[in-house]
């Protein structure tokens, strides 16, 4: 069983991030102002920021870290961990991680790694992390977790485009006895994989000259196989049946309330109509489930720490809080992981 109980590990920072673009839902061209208010209402996103073609994710990313570390104090070679978690990042090939350890000026005795899970991300990178300081053999990592999503899909497919936006987060961890555990279950259907793939590009299907072919599907979907795809019903039958499932053995299985013992419930934000039904499923207290997904769209793996900079700062900065985290996506993966947290630093916001 993939769970793990992750000892001597603490949140010390989070900082995020975004392009100074922000485009509405009626600003991309693919809807009618019909269509485009319906979306608004129903999905939930009216707004998000989009990067111009010269910023990557790590630019992002980057921006966010130099924030976090100058208002931690932490010296650059006092990072003994690096993860850049991302579907975007720079090249095929090197690693990411490998060039931001150079741009942000840290150790060569920096352990560099890339990641690329997708909407799990932020969760992947703690649990990664957490197993690698747990022992007390490194004591400081960084996560860097973002993606530029829109760039990986048709800017003409109205069933993918207006559902993201672009990101980039900063992450904290620190080697702490005095922490509270991490608790974490994560769960993988790979027979489900095409539903949220790219077609050509790997060395499965490399990319040719009609990898760059469009393709009429109708309902306002025209993409060519170089562009990522998401199967809409697929998806969500698969969003609010599965990770509800495991939410609900979760809770069980660690014996813990959802009406007294948890703070915050913060659940990847794909869209409006998955995180409402599985609150309504697991009769989630709704105060305590915060949404940011109106102005930011699906950041995919930066969702969940985007929620904790933009939703519920002032809490994490001054008192401690115990969050339960659910996020689901590529792969098909899925898992929970609930903290509680001391004070940290939240920074604010960073436009680029």
């Amino acid at each position: 069983m993939a769970r793990w109980k992750i000892k001597n590990v603490s949140v010390s920072g989070v900082a995020m991030a975004v392009p100074k673009n922000v485009v509405k839902t009626a600003e991309l061209g693919l809807l009618s102002q019909e269509e485009s208010d319906v979306f608004d209402n129903t999905v939930g996103i009216k707004s998000r920021h989009i990067a111009p073609d010269s910023m990557c994710a790590s630019d992002m990313c980057q921006a966010a870290a130099e924030k976090l570390l100058e208002e931690l104090g932490w010296e650059r070679d006092s990072i003994d961990v690096l993860l850049f978690e991302s579907v975007t990042g720079d090249y095929r090939t090197p690693p990411t991680s490998c060039v931001l350890q150079d741009r942000l000026g840290l150790s060569e005795n920096c352990f560099s790694m890339d990641i690329p899970m997708g909407c799990c991300g932020c969760m992947y990178a703690i649990t990664v992390a957490g197993n690698l300081l747990t022992s007390g053999n490194v004591k400081r990592a960084l996560l860097l977790i973002g993606d530029t999503a829109l760039r990986m899909g048709s800017m003409k497919d109205k069933s993918r485009v207006p559902l993201f936006g672009d990101c980039g987060t900063a992450v904290a961890l620190e080697y702490d006895e005095t922490a509270h555990d991490i608790i974490v279950d994560f769960h993988t259907y790979g027979k489900g994989y095409e539903a949220l793939m790219t077609p050509h590009g790997g060395f499965r299907h490399p990319a040719t000259p009609e990898s760059f072919e469009y393709e009429d599907f109708g309902n306002g979907i025209v993409r060519a196989p170089i562009h990522t795809l998401i199967n809409g019903m697929n998806v969500f039958s698969f969003a609010i049946s599965r990770p509800p499932k495991s939410i609900e053995k979760f809770l069980a299985d660690y014996n813990i309330n959802r009406d007294t013992d948890i703070d915050y419930f913060l659940i990847h934000q794909a869209n409006k109509m998955i995180v409402d039904r599985i609150v309504k499923k697991l009769k989630f207290p709704q105060e305590k489930v915060p949404y940011n997904l109106e102005e930011f769209g699906n950041l995919g793996g930066a969702s969940i720490p985007s929620l904790m900079v933009t939703r519920i700062a002032d809490q994490l900065r001054t008192k401690e809080t115990t969050l339960l985290m659910s996020s689901f996506g590529l792969g098909l993966s899925w898992g929970t992981m609930c903290l509680k947290t001391k004070p940290m630093v939240i920074s604010e916001i960073v436009f680029l």
